[in-house]
């Protein structure tokens, strides 16, 4: 038949293929040549020359010193041949490599792997259960606050466009951002605060929202900013606001909210005192010393910085803004009023700002919580789009940076290109109240979860069983811990104590042979055995 080709020479069995290489390196050169002229016709002058080197795992070579006069299928029977073996060679060569190179990994001593860092991205925090459940405490007060006041939660990305905060004041907040670009070439940042989310939604349906919106959120911002007490670059924020309200009864409505959350956690006036200035007043007296109006935002940055920065770099960079000393001087003189009757004297007494003010003070007194307010003119906030009535709480010890702040925002929405919509809201941080609260005395504590009943089988065959109880329990709407494993009493015990329990319910052999199960009431140390529905009937109110 025909000389088989490569294909075939590859299908081959090992042994076939191992006998052909041996044949073929083994036969006397003569012999083979003179039997394959016999077999030809034809007589070959010209021997052809098979030298081996090796056998099989090593490279075998097949080389021709002459090819005068060999026929085209003699040709094609040593090209297959010779195709056959180099391919063999390299394939017991790549394997010889592989373990030699398997070899030499496991002679050679082991790299030793870099130690993780178990620790949180620096100004971030993890949250382990005991910890959770005091965020979720703080959470539930400022919800059953805001709900108390009729506000309706919203929430917004924590990634937003990097344009809704790059503003031109100088605020440290545009300087702060965790901004990149995204793979689409999109300029976005984690949000570092939440109204321009907020007024952005506002934007998108402002037309077909019913006025005035109270509105409140928990968002969790990021800023890239020094650490200090209280502060982190993630916090989050309880954040209410009032939209389509001129007049300032919503800022006492809001400043209600606030010292009533204070009152419901333990603190008092005594603890906690909330500053209040307006930015109309401050920017009637600078209009007045002949500062333009498109310098009175940059001003106001400037001097929230106060009590972060020397006087003298104040002075430096409100130079820079281009005001003259003179009125530098005047501008940190009126900033010491901390009298209502002295802010009078500075921007006379038919001052609209004034007149806010004092109504502000009235209504407060109405509400009952007049004694946590301050004046104090220095007040201005950080942010730039702030326009009138602005507020700061404070620790009256002086030990925490401001616990809260917020303050009229009329204009916002008008910088985004919309319709102006008079708003006010405040931002409330989680970190700083938590440490205020823990520093007083006031924080409840939350080692234990405090789950009502555990439930567990003394013997792994009444396991279903128990599952059975548990679910009914939990049918009935009670909180259960189900022991999965069988443990002994001590350790149960152990358990119920950890996790705050009350009751133990034991599913015992002796006491389910009548299909009863054993309460035990861990305060009282009473016990009982039960049916499942007596159990379900006297557990639940």
């Amino acid at each position: 038949p025909p000389m088989a080709g490569p294909s075939l020479l590859r299908n081959l069995s090992p042994f076939l293929v191992l006998l052909i290489t041996v044949c073929v390196t083994a036969i006397p050169l003569a012999t083979m040549m003179k039997f394959r002229s016999r077999m030809l016709g034809r007589v070959i002058k010209s021997p052809v020359a098979i030298a081996p080197s090796s056998l099989p795992g090593y490279h075998t070579g097949i080389m021709l010193r002459s090819h005068r006069r060999i026929s085209p299928l003699r040709r094609t029977m040593l090209k297959n041949i010779r195709s056959f073996a180099n391919e063999a060679a390299a394939s017991s060569g790549r394997s010889s490599a592989a373990v030699k190179q398997d070899e030499s990994k496991r002679d050679a001593p082991a790299k030793k792997q870099k130690k993780m860092d178990l620790n949180p991205p620096k100004g971030t925090r993890d949250f382990y259960p005991d910890e959770m459940r005091q965020r979720n405490w703080m959470f539930g007060m400022w919800k059953s606050v805001a709900a108390q006041y009729g506000f309706e939660e919203y929430d917004a990305p924590v990634l937003e466009n990097e344009d809704l905060y790059i503003r031109k004041a100088g605020e440290e907040v545009t300087q702060q951002l965790y901004n990149f670009e995204d793979k689409g070439g999109r300029r976005v940042s984690l949000r570092p605060e939440m109204t321009p989310s907020l007024a952005r939604m506002v934007m998108a349906k402002q037309r077909g929202l019913p006025l005035p919106l109270k509105w409140y959120s928990l968002p969790q911002c990021w800023r890239y900013e020094r650490m200090t007490r209280g502060r982190r670059r993630e916090h989050f924020q309880w954040n209410m606001d009032i939209w389509g309200v001129a007049g300032v009864t919503a800022e006492a409505e809001l400043l209600s909210a606030i010292t009533s959350f204070f009152e419901q956690v333990g603190l008092t006036s005594n603890d906690i005192g909330i500053k209040v200035n307006s930015r109309g007043a401050i920017q009637e007296i600078l209009l007045g010393l002949g500062v333009p109006e498109e310098k009175f935002a940059q001003t106001c940055v400037l001097v929230d910085k106060l009590e972060k920065m020397p006087r003298e770099a104040i002075e430096k960079e409100m130079q820079a803004v281009g005001l003259e000393m003179p009125v530098i001087d005047r501008i940190l003189e009126v900033l010491q009023t901390k009298d209502l009757d002295a802010m009078q004297e500075l921007v006379g007494k038919d001052s609209k700002a004034l007149g806010e003010l004092r109504n502000l003070f009235d209504l407060a007194e109405a509400y009952g919580y007049k004694d946590w307010l301050v004046f104090d003119a220095s007040v201005v906030r950080g942010l730039a789009y702030y326009t009138g009535i602005v507020f700061e709480g404070f620790d009256r010890k002086g030990e925490f940076r401001a616990i809260c702040g917020g303050g009229r925002y009329d204009k916002l929405l008008g910088s985004f290109g919309g319709e102006a919509l008079p708003a006010v809201g405040f931002g409330f941080g989680d970190a700083v109240i938590a440490e205020l609260l823990m520093a007083k005395g006031k924080m409840p504590s939350f080692a234990s979860p405090n789950i009502p009943v555990v439930v567990s089988a003394f013997e792994t065959a009444l396991q279903p069983v128990a599952a059975k109880v548990a679910s009914k329990l939990r049918g009935a709407g009670l909180d259960v811990d189900l022991m999965l494993d069988v443990k002994k009493p001590k350790q149960i015990l152990k358990h119920t104590d950890r996790v705050g329990a009350s009751y133990w319910v034991s599913v015992a052999p002796t006491e389910w042979k009548d299909e009863r199960v054993v309460l035990k009431n861990l305060n009282s140390k009473d016990q009982t055995d039960l049916s499942i529905d007596e159990l379900v009937e006297k557990l639940t109110p």
